[in-house]
């Protein structure tokens, strides 16, 4: 069977299931989540799935998660389990507003957030929609635009839940947010999230994303975040993926920034089957800085693969990404970093780096770092790199009494420190070095603090 004809037979099959659930999706949502169910479909329909065949998903194919008989959570379902029971994502001496997500929707029993700043909204998407239509409607599908990806689109179609984050003007949050986002399902699911952050002119707000599985079925998460930082605003966006090797995630996060705000995200992949990255942000304001880093640590035929797209649309802006992986085994790795400056973003610094570490023959990773200029006074690079150990590191250390083992781990821990040492939440900082040290060694095959045994 051909790719094209294998891939019209999976977007019919998820036309099928779009039409026989087009009540269900309809059921308990606003008007602000159904008007654009239709359209962002018929937009899905036209792409199809993507393959490596589109430029945006060179490196990656998403078909053959899309192969199993998927379970679709599209009505919300009574918990039969506390799930602070049976997982734990803690960081010592970290005190969060903890919000838990379940297969895709807020649970605001299981949440323990205690009292929020004055004015400030967490909540679901769907209460935010019927509660605060005015804000919701300002933004929803207009920062993730469904003609921009067939995965949004695909997820506009199907969204009913998620989180909701109005931080108003002027308001420091304190305490980060931790967000839980985990998936258990009986049988293989396809599991929809929509999120919705906004944060006021002059407001501080960082948030903790964990990302996890609590069984061994084959889940396919496609998560849609769309977020604007007002004038002034500052947010620091945190993520930590820890998914078994049946998963596959699908991450589309798109932030807008306005004049003089500052966003700072850190990913950390940490165990996963098959993640993809997608982070989009628009410089819509003079002064607005961007830092974006993250790192990705593989084995057996785990794939990561993160896009970024950074639009520099106003002048005197600055961004600054660096990326890391770390792949062993079979494993499989891209990272693809475009960077488009447009005609009037005078004054532009923006800067791109690529690091990738193998540490077998079989291991592959392919980067693709662009740069579409059309401004004339900017400063912009961007490099990336694909090695294995350095030998001369390796025996020097070696030749100083050290095992090779231990060597190896120095280097990787090294190599790795140069994005941990961004995360400005100390506590969380300390955890994840702690983690991607228990990554190195071997030691965290699932996902950390779980009741399970997923072992997959």
């Amino acid at each position: 069977m051909s790719v094209l004809t294998e891939n019209t037979n999976l977007s019919l099959k998820m036309a099928a299931h779009f039409n026989e659930a087009k009540e269900q999706l309809a059921s308990g949502s606003p008007e602000i989540l159904n008007a654009p169910r239709k359209p962002a479909f018929q937009e899905f329909i036209l792409k199809g799935i993507p393959t490596p065949s589109d430029e945006n998903y060179k490196y990656t194919n998403l078909q053959p998660s899309f192969l199993p008989d998927f379970s679709f959570s599209h009505q919300k379902e009574e918990l039969k389990i506390n799930l602070n029971d049976v997982f734990k994502c803690d960081v010592p001496q970290l005190d969060t507003h903890l919000v838990i997500l379940h297969n895709g929707w807020f649970y605001e029993g299981e949440s323990i957030s205690g009292p929020l700043p004055a004015g400030v909204i967490l909540c679901s998407l769907q209460k935010a929609a019927q509660l605060y239509p005015e804000l919701v409607s300002e933004y929803y599908t207009i920062i993730a635009n469904p003609a921009d990806d067939p995965m949004v689109a695909l997820n506009t179609a199907f969204a009913k839940d998620g989180y909701f984050l109005y931080v108003p003007k002027n308001t420091d949050f304190g305490k980060p947010i931790q967000i839980l986002n985990l998936l258990r399902s009986e049988n293989d699911s396809y599991i929809t999230q929509r999120n919705l952050i906004i944060a006021g002119d002059g407001s501080k707000v960082k948030l903790i994303v964990c990302d996890h599985t609590l069984d061994t079925k084959k889940h396919l998460f496609n998560s849609v975040t769309e977020a604007v930082a007002g004038e002034n605003a500052s947010v620091d966006y945190y993520t930590v993926q820890n998914q078994h090797n049946n998963s596959t995630s699908i991450n589309s996060v798109y932030f807008r920034q306005n004049k003089n705000s500052t966003l700072r995200t850190n990913t950390a992949t940490l165990h996963g089957g098959l993640i993809r990255n997608n982070l989009k942000v628009v410089l819509n304001g003079e002064n607005a800085r961007a830092h974006l880093f993250g790192m990705a640590f593989t084995d057996r035929k785990q794939h990561v693969d993160n896009f970024t797209q950074i639009i520099h649309a106003k002048p005197h802006c600055e961004s600054n990404q660096l990326y890391k992986n770390v792949l062993d085994g079979e494993s499989t790795g891209a990272f693809s970093g475009r960077i488009h400056v447009a005609r009037d973003a005078q004054k532009t610094n923006a800067f791109q780096r690529n690091n990738n570490l193998l540490l077998t023959d079989s291991a592959r990773m392919q980067a693709k770092p662009q740069l579409i200029i059309d401004a004339d006074d900017v400063k912009c690079s961007h490099g990336a790199t694909v090695g294995q150990i350095d030998r001369e590191a390796l025996f020097y250390l070696r030749s100083r009494g050290i095992n090779r083992d231990e060597a190896m781990m120095m280097m990787m821990n090294a190599f790795a420190h140069e994005v941990i040492q961004e995360i400005t939440i100390e506590p969380l900082r300390n955890r994840i070095d702690e983690l991607v040290e228990k990554r190195l060694r071997g030691e965290i095959s699932r996902c950390h603090d779980c009741a399970y045994n997923c072992e997959c």
